[in-house]
């Protein structure tokens, strides 16, 4: 039994996830204080600052564990405008201006989506994902102003093509990193689906402890991400430093 703990404390997860932690306490810090004292938001300045704080600390946490305007942190450039993106959207929304908030992430989305790529394609993934949205979206259409007549399909497009490349690309690997992005990703879907039925539908009780606690988990699953691209990683794989772009090391996690 000894030899065994001693095994699994030494496993690659475990070592790397345990040199992520100090730089992502910033961001579990942030989310207990939006949790504890934004009860009932409407705008105000300093609730807007709250709910932007723990994405903020996202950004923080994609820096600090390391970052370069390199090749080698392709993904992570791509995921931190990613994550400003949904900053700048969390800030619209919280002012009320869902129109602009709903287009700032999905630039946001873009930008995942650019960072996970096009390979593997697993294209039944995608057509099942966007078969489910056009349902969803034709359940709410009706009740649409003509903006968001225009933009929801966009915007959910956007959103489904996250979920696809996240999911793709955590299909045929056996990394945890990756496959926690990937249930980030639905998380995220799972987050905006509770705000379309609220919105759009019916009141959903504790909606908005639903949506941002599923919205920050999924935030931080693809900030996450990219704690392959940190220097500690590649220390603790027997590598020091981030593979090239186009050359995956695989992981034995």
């Amino acid at each position: 039994m000894a030899d065994i703990m001693h095994l699994v404390s030494f496993h690659p997860t475990h070592v790397q996830l345990k040199s992520q932690i100090w730089k992502l306490m910033p961001f579990f810090n942030a989310v207990v204080l939006y949790f504890a004292f934004v009860k009932d938001p409407h705008g105000e300045l300093w609730t807007t600052v709250l709910k932007c704080l723990p994405i903020l600390m996202l950004i923080f946490y994609v820096v600090a564990k390391g970052f370069a305007l390199t090749p080698a942190y392709r993904r992570s450039q791509r995921i931190l405008l990613g994550l400003i993106g949904s900053c700048a959207g969390d800030a619209l929304l919280s002012v009320n201006l869902f129109p602009h908030g709903m287009g700032a992430f999905a630039i946001g989305h873009i930008w995942y989506i650019s960072a996970f790529g096009w390979k593997p394609l697993k294209l039944a993934v995608g057509v099942t994902l966007y078969i489910s949205g056009a349902i969803g979206v034709s359940v709410v259409y009706n009740r649409l102003d003509a903006v968001l007549a225009i933009g929801l399909p966009i915007y959910t497009a956007l959103l489904l093509t996250t979920c696809w490349r996240a999911i793709a690309r955590a299909l045929p690997s056996s990394s945890f990193i990756d496959t926690f992005c990937a249930v980030g990703a639905v998380l995220f879907l799972i987050s905006d689906i509770f705000i379309g039925i609220n919105m759009f539908l019916i009141s959903v009780p504790y909606s908005r402890i639903l949506i941002m606690s599923t919205y920050y988990t999924a935030q931080f699953a693809i900030a996450f991400s990219t704690a392959n691209e940190s220097p500690d990683f590649w220390k603790h794989m027997g590598n020091g430093k981030p593979a090239l772009k186009g050359h995956r090391v695989k992981s034995k996690d």
